[in-house]
């Protein structure tokens, strides 16, 4: 469901003109790290946007697109410092306040992305991501009716977007309410049928109908159309387990766990594994803490009394 996961990052573009003044020199610098980063280098790119920002240490448009290179290595922490910077020097930045908060998000710093929403908010009340954001920190809050609300909004702004209906319908398989979030995705794949996030919804969906087979099915078309997302692995390999082919099961969450390593619904999955194959020490292995931790995730409480009971 993760729009957030595909936002093309805008890079700021300065052109250079008229004689070579400090203010010409930093433009080129500024367009020359664009390229780099253009040609996947980002750290030959934080170099060019360092050499602009020696020039001009409140250059607010080079502590962005330095902190967007940060962000495609994957480092969070720099990437939130260049943008704390960037919005220091022109608070009203909207692009920087929306990516400060999808970090934030990243981060796991729920309050403070939904900080940043309520800025945006007020900032331009009239543009779709504005509330995307909202929506995005709501649900991570758990708190679901903002977030449906969120989202609403802003396929409102943009009803072409088919992931605001999924994040819709997202929320709405969080309340148990699947046949609201089926028509969502009716409607969705109407606007695109190749979203994976879509197909791996749905897939969850017919599971807890009971509907296994189907689920597989679902799944394994998303893995075809995105084949990078570890859920999708671990929801497969969930499925496998049910239709007894465990084996199979346990190669595809191993799969997941290399490829996340923080998913808890992938352990989760390894410990039921290990309930099926009557393995009480294993099973409880990966059942008791995530039965402390996470007391309310659909099948723990099932499978760690299972797993007591061996």
């Amino acid at each position: 469901m993760k729009l957030l996961n595909r936002l093309i990052f805008g890079l700021v573009f300065t052109l250079s003109i008229g004689c070579d003044s400090d203010e010409t020199k930093k433009g080129r610098f500024l367009l020359k790290g664009n390229e780099k980063l253009a040609e996947n280098d980002p750290k030959s790119a934080i170099s060019f946007y360092n050499e602009a920002l020696n020039l001009d240490s409140a250059y607010a448009d080079a502590y962005f697109n330095k902190a967007m290179a940060h962000r495609q290595l994957n480092e969070l922490a720099e990437t939130i410092t260049d943008l704390n910077l960037a919005i220091t020097y022109k608070p009203d930045y909207y692009e920087a306040i929306f990516q400060r908060g999808m970090a934030y998000l990243d981060n796991g710093e729920f309050y403070k992305a939904r900080e940043d929403a309520d800025r945006l908010l007020k900032l331009d009340p009239e543009n779709w991501k504005s509330y995307f954001i909202a929506g995005l920190s709501q649900e991570k809050l758990k708190n679901y009716p903002a977030a449906l609300e969120g989202f609403e909004k802003a396929a409102t702004l943009q009803p072409e977007n088919s992931d605001l209906l999924v994040n819709q319908a997202t929320i709405l398989f969080y309340q148990k309410n699947y046949q609201s979030a089926k028509e969502l995705l009716v409607k969705a794949e109407e606007l695109n049928p190749t979203e994976p996030n879509l197909h791996n919804l749905r897939s969850m969906i017919l599971f807890e109908e009971g509907q296994v087979n189907e689920a597989l099915t679902s799944v394994e078309k998303a893995i075809t159309l995105d084949n990078r997302q570890a859920y999708f692995y671990n929801n497969k390999g969930l499925y496998l387990l049910f239709l007894d082919r465990p084996e199979e099961a346990l190669e595809l969450i191993n799969q997941s766990i290399q490829m996340d390593a923080k998913n808890p619904f992938a352990f989760r999955n390894k410990g039921i594994y290990y309930v099926m194959k009557g393995d009480k020490t294993s099973a409880l292995q990966y059942l008791s803490e995530l039965a402390a931790d996470y007391p309310e995730m659909e099948l723990v409480q099932e499978y760690y009394s299972k797993a007591q009971d061996l």
